[in-house]
């Protein structure tokens, strides 16, 4: 597995923002049900597409790693976002070669505690 990491100079709120309106926003529970009792690709396809942004990405699921680490120092940082993004139709092409990379789902995590956020987006690359 590769790392990237990127740096932004724009401000941590802002950088949070432009990434999360860049991404779908299913409700991950009716997107469970519909991809569940899909009873063919084509709707499978479809079920899947509503959740996409332009992009052709969705948010799996998002985690606010710094609310836990401020609740033991009570202060107003470090500001830590965990993003876990991806598209389910590109990873049933990817496990057709490589099994195991339905794991492979980008993680970006962003990283306020400086004046810029710091950004790692993490994704394998063989």
């Amino acid at each position: 597995m590769e790392r990237f990491s990127l740096t932004s100079s724009k401000p941590f709120d802002q950088f949070v923002a432009a990434l999360d309106a860049s991404i779908g926003h299913p409700d991950m529970a009716e997107f469970g049900k519909s991809t569940h009792e899909a009873s063919s690709y084509a709707e499978l396809k479809r079920a899947v597409e509503k959740g996409l942004s332009e992009a052709g990405l969705m948010l799996f699921m998002q985690l606010d790693h710094g609310a836990v680490v401020r609740k033991e120092t009570g202060r107003g940082t470090p500001r830590i976002i965990r993003f876990v993004i991806g598209n389910p139709l590109i990873m049933m092409e990817m496990v057709k070669h490589v099994p195991d990379a339905g794991s492979y789902a980008p993680v970006i995590g962003c990283d306020g505690s400086q004046d810029g956020p710091t950004c790692s987006a993490i994704a394998s690359v063989r």
